[in-house]
C-alpha cells in the first residue's frame, strides 16, 4: 500500500514539474529582461525598447495573417496612426503619455474595424493591394494642408522626453523600456488568450476553409472585422510606444517600407507563432544596423536574402527551430501545431482545405 502511494506521489510530482515550469519560466524571463538595462548602455536600452515595440507590431500581423489568413501590407499605416494619435494627445491636448497609449490603441482599433468594412469584400492579392494602397497614401494624408496644423505637416511633431516617477530610482530610458516590456508582455498573453478561445478557433476556421467555417456557423464579416481591428490595435499601440520612445513623429517615418519591414519580421520569426515575434523583432532591429556598417544598400540585401532563405528552408520561421528544441527537451509540454505553415497560400498540399481542429493553437 505504501509502495502504491509512493508511486502515485512520484507520478504526481512528475506531472506537476512541467506545469510549474510552464508558469514560472515566463516570470523568470520577464524579470531577467527587466534587469537588462542595468548591464547595457543608454543606447542599448533604447534599442531594447524599440525591440519590444516591433514585437508588438509584428504580433498584429501574426494574428491577422498567420491565424486569420488575411494578408495585410498596410500595417505601417496603423503603426503611424497610433504614433500620431499619441503625439497629438501629448503635444496638443497635454494628455499624460500613460493615458495616451491606451487611447491610441483604442483609436487604431476603431479605424481598423472601419477599414475592414470595404476590405471584407476582398481577399488574397486584391486585399494585399488594398492594404498596400493604404500604406502608400498614409504619409501623404499627414501632409495635407487641411490637417497640417494638427499633424505638423512635413516637419512633424517633437515630444518632450517622459521622466520616470520620482519614487523610482530609474533613468528615463530604463522607465520607457519597462513600459514597453510590460506592454509587450501584456500584448503577448492577451493574444495567447484570444487565440485559445472560441474567437481564435473561428480565425483558424476562416483561414483554413471559409466555406466550411460558414457552414459551422462562423460569422465571417464579424470575425474578419475583429481580426483587422485587433491587429490594428496592437500595431497602433506599438506605434504610440515608438512615438514616445523616439520623441518625434514625421510622415516620412511611416512609409510603405515600414509595412514591408514589419511583414518581413513576421515571416522571419514565424507568421504562425506568437513567440516568433521576438525573433522577427530582433532581426529588423539589429540586422539592418549591422549591415548598414558594411554598405548603405546592405540592409535591404539582408532583408531579401534572409527572406529567401527562411521561405525555402524554414517556412515556419526561425521560431520553429527553437520550438523543436523545446519539444525535445520537454516532451510533456509539447503541444500539437495547428498554425499555418508559412504564409497563407504557401501551405503544404491539402492543408488549406482542412477544417480547424477544436484544439487550441500552439505557439
Amino acid at each position: 500500500m505504501n509502495m502504491h502511494n509512493s508511486q502515485i506521489d512520484t507520478s504526481q510530482t512528475r506531472a506537476n514539474v512541467p506545469a510549474a515550469l510552464r508558469y514560472s519560466l515566463p516570470l523568470v524571463i520577464l524579470v531577467g529582461l527587466a534587469l537588462l538595462p542595468l548591464v547595457v548602455s543608454g543606447y542599448g536600452t533604447f534599442q531594447l525598447t524599440m525591440l519590444m515595440n516591433y514585437a508588438i507590431a509584428i504580433l498584429g500581423i501574426v494574428v491577422l495573417t498567420g491565424y486569420c489568413g488575411q494578408i495585410s501590407l498596410g500595417q505601417g499605416a496603423f503603426y503611424g496612426l497610433g504614433a500620431y494619435v499619441a503625439a497629438i494627445l501629448i503635444d496638443k491636448a497635454h494628455v499624460s503619455y500613460l493615458l495616451a497609449l491606451p487611447l491610441a490603441a483604442l483609436t487604431t482599433f476603431l479605424f481598423g474595424a472601419l477599414f475592414s468594412l470595404p476590405a471584407l469584400r476582398l481577399k488574397g492579392l486584391y486585399l494585399a493591394l488594398a492594404t498596400f494602397s493604404l500604406a502608400i497614401a498614409f504619409p501623404q494624408l499627414l501632409k495635407h494642408p487641411a490637417i497640417e496644423g494638427l499633424t505638423g505637416g512635413v516637419l512633424g511633431i517633437a515630444l518632450m522626453p517622459p521622466e520616470a516617477p520620482s519614487f523610482l530610482p530609474l533613468t528615463a530610458d530604463h522607465w520607457l523600456y519597462l513600459i514597453a516590456l510590460l506592454s509587450a508582455a501584456f500584448a503577448l498573453f492577451a493574444t495567447l488568450g484570444l487565440l485559445r478561445s472560441r474567437i481564435g478557433r473561428a480565425f483558424i476556421a476562416i483561414r483554413d476553409n471559409p466555406i466550411a467555417a460558414v457552414a459551422m456557423g462562423v460569422d465571417l464579416p464579424r470575425y474578419k472585422a475583429l481580426a483587422f481591428a485587433f491587429s490594428a490595435m496592437l500595431t497602433g499601440a506599438a506605434g504610440a510606444l515608438s512615438a514616445i520612445t523616439v520623441q518625434y513623429v514625421a510622415p516620412d517615418s511611416f512609409t510603405m517600407f515600414l509595412s514591408i519591414t514589419l511583414l518581413v519580421g513576421a515571416v522571419i520569426g514565424g507568421v504562425n507563432s506568437v513567440w516568433g515575434v521576438i525573433f522577427g523583432a530582433l532581426f529588423i532591429q539589429f540586422v539592418p544596423n549591422v549591415a548598414d556598417q558594411l554598405s548603405k544598400s546592405a540592409p535591404w540585401m539582408a532583408y531579401g536574402l534572409a527572406l529567401i532563405l527562411v521561405v525555402v528552408f524554414l517556412p515556419d520561421g526561425v521560431s520553429s527551430l527553437f520550438r523543436r528544441l523545446f519539444d525535445h527537451l520537454f516532451p510533456n509540454m509539447a503541444q500539437r501545431q495547428t498554425g499555418p505553415r508559412g504564409l497563407p497560400g504557401l501551405d503544404n498540399p491539402g492543408t488549406a482545405a482542412r477544417p480547424a481542429p477544436a484544439a487550441s493553437p500552439s505557439q
